[in-house]
């Protein structure tokens, strides 16, 4: 008899508070919730550092891009010049960079992939997640216009309707690069696995990180030394000046 009295005490003592709704004019669901940065999200890249990825095509092949400009796949597992910085340039739009090359990946209007050097509205890519974890990407600025057939009626007159296809990143069953305009995104060469670096990849990094150091350091103190020989012959021809 002694238990109901005290079950009930203690439930006024720590009364079960109902659950607050959410306001309308704000989003409830935490991944869609993003700051100001647009981090937190569903694009939680958005506005934060680039993404060091190796781009894993579903035909077996790591998409590089080469100093020389020349995109191709790579069958190796630790290439540099598969290691790319995935970058975003705006809501589900990236930019595709060679970390080792230094070049941006492009796509022109005849559909053929390159390596630009410096970054332009052919660089853009629009990137979807598929299922598997495999992600397309296809061209911001350029597609293929589709006229669809008339939805009914036989006026002649009617506006008929049109329809992009898109234009993807693609590399097929012998490692080459495919035209924008004969793709699709439910085909094998343009789906791509977007693969965390490992460690072997993180040592090539650090490499290249301290290589550009010293080069760095070594273009400086070379030009040091030029100024140097510099002022000191311009000391000379004027002390040689005052000497006559």
């Amino acid at each position: 008899m002694l238990m109901i009295p005290l079950l009930v005490l203690l439930s006024l003592l720590d009364p079960v508070r109902p659950r607050a709704r959410c306001d309308p004019a704000l989003a409830c669901d935490p991944r869609q919730r993003r700051d100001a940065g647009g981090r937190g999200g569903v694009y939680e890249h958005l506005g934060g550092a680039p993404r060091r990825r190796k781009l894993y095509c579903a035909t077996k092949y790591h998409l590089q891009i080469h100093p020389n400009g020349k995109i191709d796949g790579s069958l190796e597992e630790n290439n540099p010049f598969s290691i790319m910085e995935i970058t975003a340039v705006d809501v589900g739009v990236v930019a595709i960079k060679g970390l080792f090359s230094e070049r941006y990946l492009a796509m022109n209007d005849k559909g053929r992939l390159y390596a630009s050097e410096v970054f332009n509205r052919e660089c853009e890519f629009v990137e979807r997640i598929h299922e598997l974890g495999y992600n397309t990407y296809a061209s911001r600025h350029h597609s293929t216009e589709q006229v669809l057939p008339p939805g009914g009626g036989s006026g002649s007159n009617k506006r008929r309707a049109s329809a992009k296809r898109q234009w993807y990143v693609s590399i097929n069953g012998k490692g080459r690069p495919r035209r924008g305009f004969k793709t699709r995104s439910t085909d094998k060469a343009s789906l791509f696995l977007p693969r965390v670096l490992g460690h072997k990849d993180h040592e090539l990094v650090r490499r290249l990180r301290e290589s550009q150091s010293t080069h760095h350091h070594t273009q400086r103190h070379s030009g040091r030394r030029e100024r140097r020989r510099r002022r000191h012959r311009a000391r000379k021809g004027h002390d040689g000046q005052s000497a006559n």
